[in-house]
């Protein structure tokens, strides 16, 4: 085999690639403990922050696949020993999704007690969602910018400096949600669920800028945008569109799941916002070994050595469900003392209480699901993917959602439905990797 594939290899990708996929549900996760922890207002304002996040969360991963996009193309050049070929298209690409997350700025401000409302939110939580929504979505673009360099390292197969930004993000976020929402005595006012947004928008700007930073000083990758634009910018553009259409149809589950809990109760929404925030932290720390699989699938692919991908699937499997079991098993030891970390109203707390074990549950199939999404991107096979997420969506997700909605179940219904969602994304992916590769790996 031309590309043995170590655990040692996997693990030196995976670990810093997990340290700096948690960065941006911890920036959501400190506001969300900080904001629920507040004495004036804090269940609405907590529901307000969960809303707005859903919302966020499908801006960034609609043009965040910028970073997948990138990563797979340059990857393959790697492993094909050509990367010169694409020197110039992590700086056309970033300019590109930074001037459409300018465009989406100019039009979601002004609509945004329009987009809230379509969440089911309504006066006090309506008005704070839109304070945080008008100071939070200036950190978009400084999100999408250092998505996409991270994605450019990663096509280099580096995680490392990705892991240093996300967590000088990180600290900075929880250092300046505690200034800026509880305020310094004397010196600065408490701002409540505003300081928690502006907290985050300068933790986005510092990363972008350690991003541009790294990038131009450990690598030849140049940011000056220069025409013409490079030839892979076509492929790059229909990568973009498949996952496009595919986090579309992520974003409608997540909708549905915000738009429900909201309809239940303040108390519900913000139980919510808790468990799915748990649930992205999972998500993330599970995304380490996913972002592995798809920066070694990348390049073990356009070195077409096929039986060294298929082993490393073998062991990406192995590995996932083991963290999966290990993050369930985690939870399960503090159950309690995570929900006190986020509230202290003891109704919220109930509902949360009810519905977490079924986040915990779904920790090993979320890991068969997004190790999968991951080599799958790696392969550059954007357009099975979305066919994956249109099914499981509207087939599986919608369907099972509205029945226990008639049913009455509440978040017991809304988590029902994201766990069936996550088996119907992830065996699919499985069975079609090893229809295609496994033939091609027996070949002499």
């Amino acid at each position: 085999m031309k590309n043995a594939i170590t655990l040692n290899q996997i693990n030196k990708l995976a670990i810093p690639a997990l340290i700096s996929g948690i960065s941006e549900p911890i920036l959501s996760l400190t506001d969300a403990a900080i904001i629920g922890n507040m004495e004036q207002n804090a269940t609405t304002s907590l529901a307000a922050v969960g809303i707005v996040t859903t919302f966020l969360s499908m801006l960034i991963w609609v043009l965040g696949q910028t970073r997948s996009a990138i990563s797979s193309i340059v990857s393959q050049y790697l492993g094909a020993g050509n990367i010169e070929a694409v020197k110039n298209l992590p700086a056309q690409a970033i300019f590109v999704i930074t001037t459409l997350s300018i465009i989406i700025i100019a039009v979601t401000y002004p609509l945004a007690p329009q987009i809230f409302k379509l969440y089911n939110a309504s006066d006090s939580i309506l008005n704070y969602s839109v304070d945080y929504y008008h100071i939070r979505v200036f950190g978009f673009p400084f999100t999408l910018f250092t998505i996409a360099v991270f994605g450019t390292f990663r096509g280099l197969q580096n995680t490392y400096f990705p892991m240093v930004i996300a967590i000088s993000g990180a600290m900075a976020n929880i250092i300046l949600d505690v200034i800026f929402v509880y305020g310094i005595e004397n010196y600065i006012p408490a701002m409540h669920i505003k300081g928690a947004a502006y907290a985050s928008v300068i933790a986005q700007i510092i990363m972008a800028a350690l991003s541009a930073y790294y990038l131009l000083k450990k690598t030849d990758i140049p940011l000056l945008v220069k025409l013409p634009f490079n030839p892979e910018m076509k492929r790059f553009a229909l990568m973009i569109l498949n996952l496009f259409i595919r986090t579309i149809a992520l974003n409608i589950a997540l909708y549905f799941g915000t738009s429900f809990a909201t309809k239940y109760g303040e108390n519900y929404i913000a139980a919510y916002t808790i468990a799915i925030n748990l649930w992205f932290l999972g998500a993330f720390l599970i995304d380490g070994y996913a972002s592995a699989g798809n920066i070694l699938s990348g390049k073990l692919f356009g070195a077409k050595d096929y039986k060294s991908l298929v082993k490393l699937s073998n062991k990406l499997i192995k590995y996932g469900v083991f963290i999966g079991i290990i993050i369930g098993l985690v939870g399960s030891i503090f159950y309690y003392s995570i929900g006190n970390l986020f509230s202290n109203d003891e109704n919220v707390l109930t509902e949360f209480y009810n519905v977490f074990w079924i986040v915990l549950a779904m920790q090993p199939l979320c890991a068969l699901a997004f190790i999968f999404d991951g080599v799958f991107k790696g392969l550059g096979k954007m357009k099975y993917l979305r066919n994956v997420l249109l099914f499981s969506t509207l087939v599986i997700f919608i369907p099972v959602i509205f029945w226990t909605d008639i049913k009455d179940y509440k978040l017991y219904g809304i988590f029902t439905a994201f766990t069936f969602w996550m088996i119907a994304r992830g065996l699919p992916l499985i069975i079609k990797f090893r229809k295609i590769f496994i033939p091609l790996a027996q070949k002499p």
